[in-house]
C-alpha cells in the first residue's frame, strides 16, 4: 500500500490489537555499522544494500530473544504474553519513543542518544500490569540533515515520510516498475536506503554491534552489479538466504539491479542487460530496456527497439521501448 504516514497518526490504541493488554515492553537492539554505509554510494560499479539487510533477517533473530524474555515474565507475573516484531500492526517507534527509548526524528524513525539511528525494535504485550517509564524528549533541534540528504525528496515537511518517493520503500515493497522520476536518484542502491540514517549527528555516540548473530554478511557489503545481474531464483535464494533481501524476490531484485547498472555509466555492463531483455519476468525486461538505452549508442539502441518492439506483448514493456516516463 502506498501511503503518507504522519507522525501524529502513527498513535494507534493497542488495545484495538490486544483488549486485555495492560502492560507494553519495548525493547531495542542496536545494529550500528563499523563503517559509513554511504561510502559505497559513489563505487557505481557495485550494489548498495541497506544496512540492515547485510546480515541475517532480524526478525527471527529478535523474536527468539522476546519470547526468552516474554516466557520469564510469564512464569514470574502469572500474566499472559504475546511478542511482536514487525508482525502485525503494532506502532513501535511511537511506543518506544514513549517507553523512552529515543525519540522519532524528523526522519520518522526512532533516534537513541547512546544508538543513533540503528536499533532494531521489538515489542511485548502483557497483562501484567507494570510501572511506566518516562518518555524521551525530541532532541533533533533546528537540525535538517536528514531531510536534505533525501535523494527524492521524500519529507514535504519535517517528521513526515511520503512513501511514494522513499527509496526504501520503491526498491523493497513497490511491486511495479520503478517510477521514471526515481531512477537516476537511486543511483547503486538495489536494496533500500540508508541516507537519512547514516547523516544523523547522533550516530556519533553509537559502537559498532557486536552482536554475532546479527553479523554482517562479507559478500553482501560491496557485490558486484556485474554478478548480481546474472542471478536466476535459485541462485538469489542461495545467495541472500535468511536475509531480508530474499523476501523481495529475484524478479524486484533484479529490476533494482538493472536500474543500478544504468546509472553506473559503464557501457561494458550493457552485455550483461541485454540477455534479460528475454527475461521471463516483464518486470525484468522493462528495467534492462532502461539500462540499455543508457548505456548503448543511440543508434544501435534505435535498431535494437525497432527489432524488438513489435515482438513485446506487455504494454508496460511496450512503453518502455517507446520511452515513455512510467508513473
Amino acid at each position: 500500500m502506498e501511503w503518507l504516514a504522519e507522525k501524529k497518526d502513527w498513535r494507534a490504541d493497542p488495545r484495538a490489537l490486544w483488549p486485555d493488554v495492560k502492560s507494553i515492553i519495548m525493547l531495542g537492539t542496536s545494529y550500528a555499522p563499523a563503517t559509513d554505509p554511504m561510502e559505497t554510494l559513489t563505487q557505481k560499479e557495485i550494489g548498495t544494500i541497506s544496512v540492515y539487510a547485510r546480515m541475517r533477517d532480524y526478525h527471527d533473530v529478535i523474536k527468539g530473544r522476546l519470547k526468552q524474555i516474554a516466557g520469564y515474565l510469564a512464569k514470574e507475573a502469572a500474566a499472559d504474553v504475546k511478542v511482536f516484531v514487525d508482525t502485525a500492526p503494532v506502532m513501535e517507534k511511537p511506543l518506544a519513543a514513549a517507553a523512552g527509548l529515543g525519540w522519532q526524528g524528523k526522519h520518522t524513525v526512532l533516534v537513541s542518544r547512546q544508538h543513533g539511528s540503528w536499533l532494531f525494535l521489538g515489542a511485548i504485550f502483557t497483562t501484567a500490569e507494570l510501572p511506566f517509564d518516562q518518555a524521551s524528549p525530541d532532541h533533533c533541534g533546528s537540525c535538517t540533515r536528514c531531510q536534505t540528504i533525501c535523494p527524492t525528496d521524500a519529507f514535504p515537511t519535517p517528521y513526515t515520510l511520503d512513501s511514494r518517493r522513499c527509496l526504501a520503500y520503491l526498491t523493497i515493497e513497490h511491486q511495479g516498475p520503478i517510477p521514471t522520476e526515481f531512477r537516476a536518484p537511486m543511483g547503486n542502491r538495489i536494496f533500500g536506503c540508508d541516507d537519512c540514517l547514516a547523516v544523523c549527528p547522533w550516530n556519533r555516540f553509537a559502537t559498532a554491534s557486536r552482536d554475532a548473530k546479527l553479523a554482517m554478511r562479507a559478500e553482501l557489503k560491496a557485490p558486484k552489479l556485474a554478478d548480481l545481474v546474472a542471478l536466476d531464483d535459485a541462485a538469489f535464494r542461495q545467495l541472500f538466504a535468511a536475509t531480508p533481501v530474499k523476501r523481495t524476490g529475484r524478479d524486484r531484485f533484479i529490476r533494482n539491479v538493472l536500474i543500478a547498472i544504468g546509472n553506473a555509466g559503464d557501457k561494458n555492463l550493457a552485455h550483461k542487460a541485454r540477455p534479460l531483455l528475454d527475461d521471463s519476468s516483464a518486470l525484468v525486461r522493462g528495467a534492462a530496456i532502461w539500462a540499455l538505452s543508457r548505456l548503448l549508442p543511440a543508434d544501435e539502441f534505435s535498431a535494437l527497439r525497432a527489432d524488438r518492439l513489435n515482438t513485446e506483448t506487455d504494454p508496460i514493456v511496450q512503453a518502455e521501448w517507446r520511452g515513455e516516463s512510467i508513473s
